[in-house]
């Protein structure tokens, strides 16, 4: 299944990330089985240091190009502790290396945070990006971690509205990505989600949502005779938004599942998906602390 975006293109539901762990430093292997295993999606950032590993891995999988969708974005530079904003005339050239480390235009590439900027040119950022696009340089265009006064930056005026922003997304950060979402629904601008599995992996007992995961999955695994266990149902859910997911891997194993849940017709329940937004709405977590939460006030809500 693919999610069709505001500038009439679209993008497959499931991708597989190289942004984090032993799959950003196996980014070609890891990437080779993940495309092996049917996943058509990969997510990078100049951030992670393997765009040219990304391009490689299309390579040794043995596909053309355009039957991968690929995503990139341009990165502060630094650390974590160290970043360092891109000066707006530096903006064309950190574009073009990206191009030149996957050696292809990348389908969508996206402004990591709103931060790669300098302070009060995240417009001007973007302008850039539209220019670009305009030139035939980039092909679709968008954001990551964009606080709802962010998106109000570049929307104001924008030739070319942002199609994605990627953010972290799942049931435990709904309440408070409400205005974040509503500015997404009022604007045509899809979801992307990266850490879609936290309830299950990240939070420290799984929260209010354990049960209820370990449910639906069994009932699933009657239904399809097939195992499917509780962040197969989180990925479901995801695509049930209407929101791609990122997530990612370096197990071969766990690789391969991921390419089962992206081929499958596996669907839940109305009411489940009800069910796990209901219940994900009455707490607040966040494994990924560091983006979203500055300037942008957190609901008042029990962590578990």
């Amino acid at each position: 299944m693919s999610i069709p975006l505001s500038d009439g293109t679209s993008v497959p539901w499931l991708a597989w990330g190289n942004g984090s762990g032993n799959a950003r430093h196996n980014a070609v292997e890891c990437g080779k089985i993940g495309l092996e295993s049917g996943i058509r999606h990969i997510d990078t950032a100049q951030l992670y240091l393997n765009e040219t590993e990304t391009g490689l891995a299309i390579q040794k999988a043995g596909l053309p190009k355009q039957e991968v969708y690929v995503t990139t974005k341009i990165s502060d530079r630094g650390d974590k502790d160290t970043a360092i904003p891109v000066p707006i005339d530096e903006v064309r050239e950190a574009v073009q290396g990206s191009l030149d480390r996957l050696g292809f235009v990348p389908d969508s590439f996206l402004i990591h945070n709103p931060f790669v900027a300098p302070p009060g040119q995240l417009k001007a950022l973007w302008k850039v990006l539209e220019e670009l696009k305009d030139e035939g340089k980039l092909k679709s265009i968008g954001v990551s971690n964009f606080r709802p006064q962010d998106l109000e930056a570049i929307l104001d005026g924008a030739k070319h509205k942002p199609v994605i922003n990627q953010m972290e997304y799942h049931p435990y950060t709904l309440a408070h990505l409400e205005p974040v979402l509503a500015i997404h629904a009022k604007h045509g601008i899809v979801t992307t989600s990266f850490g879609p599995l936290t309830p299950s992996l990240r939070h420290p007992t799984g929260g209010p949502l354990k049960p209820i995961l370990a449910r639906i999955a069994e009932r699933l695994t009657k239904k399809y005779g097939e195992p499917i266990d509780s962040n197969a149902v989180l990925l479901l859910w995801t695509k049930a938004q209407g929101v791609v997911a990122i997530t990612t891997s370096a197990n071969p194993d766990r690789i391969k599942a991921l390419g089962k849940i992206a081929q499958s017709n596996w669907e839940l329940e109305q009411d489940e998906i009800d069910e796990i937004t209901r219940v994900g709405k009455t707490i607040h977590y966040r494994h990924y602390t560091e983006h979203m939460e500055v300037d942008f006030p957190l609901p008042n809500l029990p962590s578990q």
